[in-house]
C-alpha cells in the first residue's frame, strides 16, 4: 500500500470498456499498420484538443480564438495559473 492512500481507491476498475470490448479492440488495433495507429493516434489527439477548445470558449465565450488557442497552449504545458503581468 502506498504511504497515505486508501486501498478501496486502487481497486475500481480502469476502464467502463467491457473485456470483450477490450479484445475486439486489441485484435482490430494489432491488425492496423503501423501507420495506421500513428494517424488514429494523431486523430484521437486533436478529438482531445477540440474538446479542450470547447470548454475552453464555453467558459470564455468573449475571447477570440487566438486567445483561446493560447489558453489550450497554457493548460497544456503550464497548468498553474500564470502571473498577472503576463497578459
Amino acid at each position: 500500500m502506498r504511504a497515505g492512500c486508501d486501498d478501496t481507491i486502487f481497486s475500481m476498475p480502469y476502464t467502463d470498456t467491457s473485456s470483450a470490448a477490450q479484445s475486439a479492440q486489441l485484435n482490430i488495433l494489432r491488425a492496423m499498420s503501423g501507420e495506421q495507429r500513428i494517424l488514429l493516434a494523431f486523430e484521437m489527439s486533436e478529438f482531445a484538443r477540440e474538446l479542450a477548445k470547447e470548454g475552453i470558449r464555453r467558459e470564455h465565450p468573449e475571447w477570440p480564438e487566438a486567445r483561446v488557442t493560447r489558453e489550450l497552449l497554457r493548460l497544456a504545458f503550464f497548468p498553474a495559473p500564470l502571473p498577472s503581468w503576463i497578459p
